[in-house]
């Protein structure tokens, strides 16, 4: 990540000025809210990937940094509504909006950041952004209804665990990309390539996330929380498709009665790892990994791309 913080290092300390601005509110409450969501954002890796993404193609300008503010508005009021929707108390280690205030005050927080992000959009005619990301958040509310459907029967292939994290997942990283490299570029051809990269991207880093759940590194938090949430992802859907008729009935039983009790889930997660859902998943996750890679070889060699790749390699390989 430091050779990252090399090439566009600047462009992120500006970036984080540029964003505290736009989320200021005249509203003492909400002015004290947006302060503590900025004080405990995350990596901001999808700012990385639109100002990567824009370098890629030309120069990093005003409709660059606000692309990479709409991005991370849209991404803030989601997570933000989450929270809220999966009664969390928690996130990267610190208390929700909703666990700090309560419910109805996280709804409005998110409907606020919605409404920045398209006033920052609508005041500057940036309504290509405004119409890549809107798609975006179309799609990741499809996702999580879908999910939230099929979670419910237990009835999950793999066809339709991808439909569901292409959109949950990989809609607002791919929207990311592609805002970032119009708005150097203006080239709708880049654009659409950036947009497919980044899908690729966004379904690798979803599969991480899932491996993360069956303890494939240490990230310091207890695995087993997407089979308690009756989450079926990409490990465990393979292994239900691999046993036989009766340890499939017994994993479903435990999943949809039992997901609270600790070896009931360690069982599972024994299970998923002994008939290879682990090692599937990886190879699935590096195969859209080194999709998105072969597209970036497509571009001009530079520490630009080079950046980009070492992005990409870090959504398969990171700890957390």
């Amino acid at each position: 990540m430091d050779f990252i913080k090399n090439i566009i290092g600047e462009e992120l300390k500006l970036f984080e000025k540029k964003f505290a601005e736009a989320v200021k509110s005249e509203t003492r409450l909400l002015d004290t809210i947006m302060k503590y969501i900025i004080k405990r954002k995350g990596k901001q890796l999808r700012p990385m990937f639109v100002f990567l993404s824009a370098k890629l193609h030309g120069e990093i300008n005003e409709s660059t940094y606000r692309a990479a503010a709409l991005v991370e508005l849209l991404h803030t009021a989601t997570l933000v509504h989450d929270d809220v929707v999966d009664d969390s108390f928690e996130r990267r280690g610190f208390f929700s909006i909703n666990a700090l205030w309560n419910k109805k005050i996280a709804v409005l927080v998110g409907d606020y950041l919605l409404s920045k992000g398209l006033l920052l959009a609508t005041t500057n005619n940036d309504f290509r952004h405004l119409h890549l990301l809107s798609d975006a958040v179309k799609q990741m509310s499809e996702g999580e209804l879908l999910q939230l459907q099929k979670t419910r029967k237990l009835n999950l292939d793999e066809a339709v665990y991808f439909e569901i994290i292409r959109n949950k997942t990989a809609s607002l990283l791919s929207s990311a990309c592609a805002a970032g490299a119009y708005s150097s570029s203006k080239n709708e051809t880049l654009t659409s390539q950036m947009k497919i990269f980044g899908e690729k991207v966004g379904i690798a880093f979803q599969i991480k996330d899932d491996l993360f759940d069956y303890g494939t590194d240490d990230i310091g938090k207890p695995t087993g929380n997407d089979i308690k949430e009756k989450k079926l992802t990409l490990p465990l859907i393979y292994t239900l498709n691999k046993v036989s008729p009766a340890v499939k009935r017994k994993i479903v039983y435990i999943v949809k009665n039992e997901n609270k009790d600790p070896q009931k889930v360690k069982f599972v997660i024994d299970t998923v790892a002994e008939t290879g859902g682990i090692i599937y998943a990886t190879e699935k996750m590096n195969k859209y990994r080194d999709d998105a890679l072969e597209i970036l070889n497509g571009f001009t060699e530079s520490p630009v791309r080079k950046g980009l790749e070492e992005l990409v390699r870090y959504t398969t390989d990171r700890k957390y």
